[in-house]
């Protein structure tokens, strides 16, 4: 990753970790993606921009593989999605052959412009939901 890119990175990350994900998670209306912490085993919820269509969510990962709930993803896929006040068990599914601009088309505006300017190696997320 350039220098830029790595600043940019450390930036963001500083700013949501401590201030954006507190203040948005509490919020009842802001969607939070559940997984569980592949060190702690303790649940982590991250506010996230997304779209339930029909039986799956899916998002696009502003930082893809250096996001800690993707790596939490990779450790254990079983997650809980909380759209609209409403929790969701499910399965997520990281799914790097598929175009995340493209997937950001599709995806709420204002959350997807800010991925698309904040983001750096962005990467789409499919979340099965259970029935």
């Amino acid at each position: 990753m350039s220098r830029p890119a790595e600043l940019k990175y450390r930036a963001v990350a500083a700013f949501q970790r401590r201030v954006g994900n507190p203040v948005l998670g509490r919020l009842p209306v802001q969607t939070v993606l559940e997984t569980t912490g592949r060190t702690s085993g303790l649940p982590r919820r991250t506010p996230v921009g997304g779209r339930r269509t029909g039986d799956s969510f899916w998002l696009v990962s502003e930082f893809g593989e250096r996001s800690q709930y993707v790596r939490n993803i990779r450790a254990d896929p079983r997650v809980r999605v909380r759209i609209r006040g409403r929790w969701y068990a499910g399965t997520a599914h990281l799914m790097p052959e598929d175009d995340p601009v493209a997937r950001l088309r599709t995806l709420p505006r204002l959350n997807s412009a800010g991925v698309r300017l904040l983001g750096a190696g962005l990467l789409t997320v499919r979340v099965d939901l259970d029935r």
